[in-house]
């Protein structure tokens, strides 16, 4: 039923139907294959918590070690762990930059396609 939809474009469609038309298939086509679901995104959001905990850690052991071999008048853990817990933001700004780059390409690519597939039909 809801291929009928997008495959049989009508003559009064307007360019809004056609985007909702299109994210409408996109996301079905989606739930068919089984690549975006829950507990995609919630692996996607351990993903990014991961990869600002683990070097948030890493810097407060270092830092600890530092603080027992090399004591300063300031504390290496706390220090560290602000060092790291930078990176790991910027690490994971970096990563969801990416995704979401990926996202506009993938729908850019989509729109591409829906349009000449409108000039096919007509």
């Amino acid at each position: 039923m809801s291929d009928e939809l997008t495959t049989k474009p009508a003559d009064n469609e307007t360019s809004f139907d056609r985007a909702v038309a299109s994210k409408a298939a996109r996301k079905l086509s989606a739930q068919r294959e089984g690549t975006q679901s829950t507990w995609f995104g919630l692996g996607m959001s351990g993903l990014i918590g991961w990869s600002v905990a683990v070097p948030t850690l890493g810097g407060v052991l270092l830092g600890v070690w530092l603080d027992g071999k090399y004591p300063a008048k300031f504390s290496w853990t706390l220090a560290l762990l602000f060092a790291g817990l930078f990176i790991g933001c910027l690490n994971a700004w970096h990563w969801v930059a990416q995704q979401d780059q990926e996202m506009h390409r993938q729908e850019s690519n989509d729109d591409k396609g829906g349009s000449s597939q409108e000039k096919n039909d007509a």
